[in-house]
């Protein structure tokens, strides 16, 4: 699979059915920088299984809003549409694991 940037047009449908993983992150933001070859490795671990997703907050700011996004990166992991866990900071393999798995 590969990882999608959501947007406010496809956010809700994406996360409407399924196991969804969210990074909310920015260009700028040194551990987000950390996540995403993490990310990479989960998706391409878990991607026939979990969708995964970004959502840049300087570009979406009305989504990470809508989340509570006050810090970066923050990764939420939705099961059809409803939020069942989160994480804030740089998440290894395991934890994006357990995460999706709650």
């Amino acid at each position: 699979m590969a990882i999608t940037h959501f947007d406010s047009k496809s956010f809700d449908e994406a996360i409407a059915s399924g196991t969804t993983l969210v990074d909310f992150w920015a260009t700028w933001c040194g551990p987000c920088r950390m996540q995403a070859p993490i990310l990479d490795a989960f998706d391409a671990e878990m991607g026939d299984v979990v969708k995964v997703g970004k959502v840049d907050v300087d570009e979406q700011p009305d989504i990470a809003a809508r989340f509570n996004i006050f810090s970066i990166p923050t990764l939420i992991a939705f099961k059809d549409g409803t939020e069942i866990a989160r994480t804030v900071g740089v998440t290894d393999m395991d934890g994006l694991k357990k995460l999706t798995q709650a």
